[in-house]
C-alpha cells in the first residue's frame, strides 16, 4: 500500500515541479521579451521623435507664406498700355481666386485631389492607394499628393523623390493647412504651379495657349489646362494634340461624375475643337527697344527685382508708329532687293535700321534694328557703327552758323587738293563730279556739295567741330581731319538722331529716354527717369539751319518728300561705294532718322544713294504719323529777320534772280545788296 502510494505518488510531484519551473521559465522569458519590445518601441518612438524634431528643424517656415509673393513677369507697356514685352524667370502673372473661372478651379480638384475640402491635408485613402500602386509596381512612385502637398513640394522643396523629402511634404501640409484656409491654399496653388510652355500659373498658361486672360477661358479651355499639372509637357497641346485632348476629356469626366457639369455640357465640352492661340510673343511689336532697355532696366532695378518682381514698366514706344516704322523698312528694303535682283542665293541681304524721336522731350517713339528680330538680335539702331557720310554736314554747318557765318556767305566750289602722308594727295570730289563755282552755303547744303563743306570745316577748324558734335550728343569717337566734312567717322545712328533732335528743338538737346515710369506689383512708382538736356545750340542758329534744311527737301537732294505739306527738314547722307544710304529729317513735332545698309559693309548697288533708298523709307513714315502730331510750325525767335534772298548769289532778290527763296537771318546780318536788273520770278516761303 505504501510501495504502491509511493509510486503513484512520485510521478506526479515531478509533473507539478516540472510544470512549475517551466512557468517560472516562461514568466521570465515573456518579461525579457516584453522589456525587449519596449525597449525596441522606445528606439523606435526615440528614432521617429527624432527624425520628426530633426525633419521639422529643417522645414522652412510657413509664417513665409504670410507675406509670400510668388515670383511674376515683369510687363513693358506701350504709350497706349499694350504689352510689347516681357521679363521673367518663371512666366507668371498672379491672379486672384475670384478672377479664376469656377470650372477651372472645379476642374483641378476634381482631377487633381478630390477630396481637397474634406482632408487636412493629407489624403489618407489616397496614400493607401498609391502605396498598393507602389507595391504591386515594386518600386517608389509618386502619388497620393494632395495639392496642399504639390503646393509645399513647389514653394519649399526639391523635386528628388526621397522618403525624407515625402515626409518633408507631409509635414509641411498640415502645418498650411492649419495655417490657411482652403480658398488660399487653392489660390497660391493655382499661381504657382508649373503648366507647360514656360507657364507659371493659370493665367501664363490661358494666355500662352489660349491668348486669353483666365477669366475669359470657357469649360473646354479650363478643363485642358487642370489637366496639365500632372503632365506639363507630356499633355501639353504644343506637343502632342491628340493626347492634349485626350486628357481633357478625362478631366471633363471627372467634373461629369462631381457633379459639377451637366451631361449636356459634358457632351458639347469633349466634342469642342481644339483652338490654340499663335506662338508670337509678346514684345514682338518692338522687340528692339525691349532689348535696348534691358540693360538700363537691369542697371537700375537690379536683375531680380526686373525679372522676379512683377513690375509694370511704361514704355514711350507708340504702338502706331512702330508697326509704321516697320512695314515703311520692310517695304523700303523689298523695294531695294528688286532693283538688284540676282539668281545668286548667297547674295548678302540689305539691312535697316529706323528712329523716331519726339522733338521736345526726346522720348523714343519708335525703334527697328533690322528687317528680322529672329534672324538677327543685332541692333543697327544702337549698336552699329557707321558712317553717315553727308548726314553729318548739318552738325559743320550748325557750328558756323554758330560763329558768325550766315546762309548767304559764298564759298567757291572749285577743285581741291590736299597734300598727305607719304607724298600722297587727297583730291576730293563732288558725288555729282561737277563744280558750281561760288554758290552760298545754303545752296552748298541743299545740294550736298563736298568742296563747299570741306572748305567750311577747313575755315572752321576740325577739332572745335568734333567737341561741338559731342555736345550734340554724339557719343563715338570722331576723326579729327578734313574727311570729317564728308562724314567719314563711324557712329551710331541714335546718336544721329538725337544731334538732329537739337535743331529741331531750338537748340536743346535731350537725352533720349525709352522709359516713362516704373511700377511695382501694387502700382506703386519705383522709378522715373529724368533725361539730361542742355542748351547746346542757340535758338537762331538752330532756326537758320532748320530754314537752310528746308530747302534739301523742297529743292535739293531730299526733294521726293517734297510734296508732303507739313514743315520738314531733312539731310540725305551717302558714303563711298554706296555702302550706306541715310535720310534723317524732323518736323516740330519729330525726328525720324533711316539707315539702309549691309551688315557687311559691301555695296548696295550702283546709284544706291541717301535718296533713293532711305528718303522713301522715311517719307512713307512721315506721310503716316506726321497727321497724329500738333500742326504747327518752327517756332521763330523774336530776333530772326527774313528776307527774300536769291540762294546763288545771296543778295536780296531784286529782280530777275533765278531762285529765290524767303531766308532766315539774325537781324543785322542779312544781306543788303541787291541783284541787278531782275524781277522776282519765284518765291518759295519755308519759314
Amino acid at each position: 500500500m505504501t510501495t504502491s502510494d509511493t509510486v503513484v505518488y512520485l510521478p506526479e510531484k515531478r509533473k507539478i515541479r516540472d510544470s512549475m519551473i517551466k512557468s517560472g521559465r516562461g514568466w521570465r522569458k515573456r518579461t525579457v521579451i516584453l522589456v525587449a519590445l519596449v525597449l525596441l518601441g522606445g528606439i523606435v518612438c526615440g528614432s521617429a521623435l527624432g527624425a520628426f524634431l530633426t525633419l521639422s528643424h529643417d522645414l522652412p517656415r510657413i509664417q513665409e507664406l504670410e507675406n509670400f509673393r510668388p515670383s511674376s513677369v515683369t510687363k513693358l507697356l506701350s504709350a497706349e498700355g499694350k504689352v510689347i514685352g516681357e521679363f521673367f524667370v518663371e512666366k507668371r502673372v498672379p491672379v486672384d481666386l475670384e478672377e479664376i473661372p469656377p470650372y477651372l478651379r472645379q476642374a483641378v480638384v476634381a482631377t487633381e485631389d478630390r477630396r481637397f475640402y474634406e482632408h487636412a491635408g493629407l489624403d489618407w485613402r489616397g496614400i493607401g492607394r498609391a502605396l498598393l500602386k507602389d507595391i504591386r509596381a515594386g518600386r517608389f512612385k509618386e502619388g497620393g499628393s494632395t495639392i496642399t502637398q504639390q503646393l509645399a513640394k513647389v514653394l519649399f522643396l526639391n523635386p528628388e523623390k526621397t522618403i525624407s523629402r515625402k515626409l518633408k511634404e507631409a509635414l509641411l501640409a498640415l502645418q498650411i493647412e492649419r495655417r490657411y484656409r482652403k480658398d488660399e491654399i487653392l489660390t497660391l496653388y493655382l499661381n504657382q504651379i508649373y503648366l507647360g510652355g514656360g507657364a507659371y500659373g493659370v493665367e501664363a498658361a490661358a494666355n500662352g495657349y489660349f491668348g486669353k486672360h483666365v477669366w475669359e477661358l470657357g469649360l473646354a479651355e479650363c478643363a485642358l489646362i487642370a489637366g496639365l499639372p500632372r503632365g506639363p509637357s507630356f499633355y501639353s497641346p504644343r506637343v502632342n494634340r491628340d493626347r492634349a485632348v485626350s486628357r481633357r476629356a478625362f478631366v471633363l469626366k471627372n467634373l461629369l461624375d462631381t457633379g459639377y457639369i451637366t451631361e449636356e455640357q459634358y457632351q458639347q465640352a469633349v466634342k469642342e475643337p481644339l483652338r490654340l492661340a499663335s506662338r508670337s510673343s509678346a514684345g514682338t511689336m518692338a522687340p528692339y527697344f525691349v532689348s535696348f532697355v534691358r540693360p538700363q532696366l537691369e542697371e537700375i532695378l537690379g536683375e531680380n527685382l526686373l525679372y522676379r518682381g512683377g513690375l509694370t514698366i511704361q514704355t514711350t514706344i507708340k504702338e502706331h508708329w512702330q508697326g509704321v516704322a516697320k512695314e515703311a523698312l520692310q517695304n523700303g528694303l523689298a523695294a531695294l532687293e528688286a532693283r538688284h535682283r540676282t539668281e545668286d542665293e548667297e547674295t548678302e541681304q540689305p539691312q535697316g535700321a529706323v528712329i523716331i524721336l519726339d522733338a521736345y522731350t526726346g522720348m523714343i517713339r519708335a525703334m527697328v534694328g533690322g528687317r528680322n528680330y529672329e534672324s538677327s538680335q543685332f541692333n543697327r539702331a544702337t549698336q552699329a557703327y557707321r558712317q553717315p557720310g553727308s548726314a553729318f554736314k548739318p552738325i559743320i554747318y550748325a557750328y558756323a552758323l554758330e560763329k558768325g557765318y550766315t546762309q548767304a556767305d559764298r564759298i567757291w566750289d572749285a577743285p581741291v587738293s590736299y597734300p598727305q602722308a607719304g607724298g600722297k594727295v587727297w583730291e576730293p570730289q563732288n558725288y555729282s563730279g561737277r563744280f558750281e563755282g561760288e554758290i552760298t552755303l545754303r545752296k552748298g547744303l541743299e545740294i550736298s556739295e563736298n568742296i563747299v563743306t570741306i572748305k567750311l570745316l577747313e575755315r572752321l577748324g576740325p577739332s572745335p567741330v568734333v567737341d561741338f558734335a559731342h555736345h550734340l550728343g554724339i557719343g563715338s569717337v570722331l576723326r579729327s581731319n578734313l574727311s570729317l566734312a564728308l562724314g567719314t567717322s563711324e557712329m551710331v545712328l541714335l546718336e544721329l538722331a538725337s544731334a538732329y533732335q537739337v535743331f529741331a528743338n531750338g537748340g536743346i538737346w535731350v537725352e533720349p529716354s525709352g522709359i516713362v515710369e516704373v511700377l511695382d506689383h501694387n502700382g506703386r512708382s519705383l522709378w522715373k527717369p529724368v533725361p539730361a538736356s542742355r542748351l547746346v545750340l542757340s535758338q537762331e542758329s538752330g532756326y537758320i539751319l532748320t530754314d537752310m534744311l528746308k530747302g534739301v527737301i523742297r529743292r535739293g537732294t531730299g526733294r521726293a518728300a517734297s510734296h508732303l505739306t507739313w514743315p520738314l527738314a531733312g539731310k540725305t547722307g551717302t558714303t563711298e561705294k554706296s555702302k550706306d544710304a541715310l535720310f534723317v529729317g524732323y518736323s516740330p513735332a519729330l525726328v525720324t532718322a533711316v539707315w539702309v545698309g549691309k551688315d557687311s559693309g559691301s555695296s548696295l548697288g550702283e546709284k544706291e544713294t541717301g535718296a533713293r533708298a532711305a528718303l522713301p523709307v522715311w517719307r512713307d513714315i512721315m506721310e503716316k504719323v506726321l497727321p497724329e502730331t500738333r500742326p504747327e510750325d518752327f517756332e521763330r525767335p523774336e530776333a530772326i529777320t527774313l528776307v527774300r534772298m536769291d540762294v546763288r548769289s545771296g543778295l536780296l532778290a531784286n529782280g530777275e534772280c533765278a531762285e529765290v527763296v524767303e531766308a532766315a537771318f539774325i537781324t543785322g546780318t542779312e544781306p543788303t545788296e541787291h541783284c541787278p536788273d531782275s524781277r522776282d520770278q519765284q518765291l518759295e516761303k519755308f519759314h
